[in-house]
């Protein structure tokens, strides 16, 4: 799966030239939390929620109300913005986007061809989709978590248990976070009507560490 594929395409821009109380509106009506910043058709910026929270106490902690509104109705986007702005592309793989984000802090990442020209947004909420999606978890079924050996075939002796009791697989996912050197989890979740109670003893008798959730 590709950024293509999870990412907003419909994007709400703003310019550098227009106000900040522009920005907040436009963040409200849309519910949004980012937005690009574009010059001829060019990507100049990016303008986030929280730029405007780091800004406002700055230059309002001695202004009342009134003059807070006024001061956000005269500062220029292009003064707020963040004009270093991280990209991805419509053919990167989503994991890859996902890990970009976690690694910079950030909550989204604009989508640019090769022309430099903003095709779409993929934030912290599409991965999420993306995620829910990826593990089938929406359309139920059981959840087998069973530490594996890392070795060629390991993933098959789990999934042919779960064939032999009538079960399909639904999504599989691996992971070596939290386990000795040479082995990993994986979590697979099944889909269709078989032999739950059998399945479980099968895969508890062949495998020590193991949780199994009737779905």
């Amino acid at each position: 799966m590709y950024v293509s594929d999870w990412m907003t395409k419909k994007v709400v821009i703003l310019y550098p030239d227009d106000y900040l109380s522009d920005a907040i509106a436009m963040m409200r009506e849309h519910e949004i939390r980012h937005l690009p910043i574009l010059k001829n058709d060019k990507l100049k910026g990016m303008l986030s929620d929280r730029d405007i929270k780091e800004y406002s106490p700055s230059k309002a902690t001695t202004l009342d109300m009134y003059e807070l509104h006024y001061l956000l109705a005269k500062t220029r986007v292009q003064d707020v913005m963040k004009q270093k702005v991280i990209t991805t592309t419509p053919d990167t793989p989503v994991e890859v986007a996902a890990m970009m984000m976690l690694d910079k802090g950030i909550g989204c990442l604009p989508v640019v061809d090769q022309g430099g020209r903003i095709v779409g947004i993929i934030s912290d909420k599409d991965i999420f989709r993306a995620l829910v999606d990826i593990t089938g978890v929406r359309y139920g079924g059981n959840r087998i978590c069973v530490t594996i050996e890392d070795r060629p075939g390991s993933i098959k002796e789990v999934a042919d248990i779960v064939r032999k009791h009538n079960f399909r697989l639904q999504g599989i996912l691996t992971s070596y976070t939290g386990v000795r050197e040479g082995y990993r989890r994986v979590v697979i979740r099944t889909k269709g009507k078989g032999d739950f109670n059998a399945m479980k003893q099968d895969i508890e008798a062949l495998f020590k560490v193991c949780q199994i959730r009737k779905g």
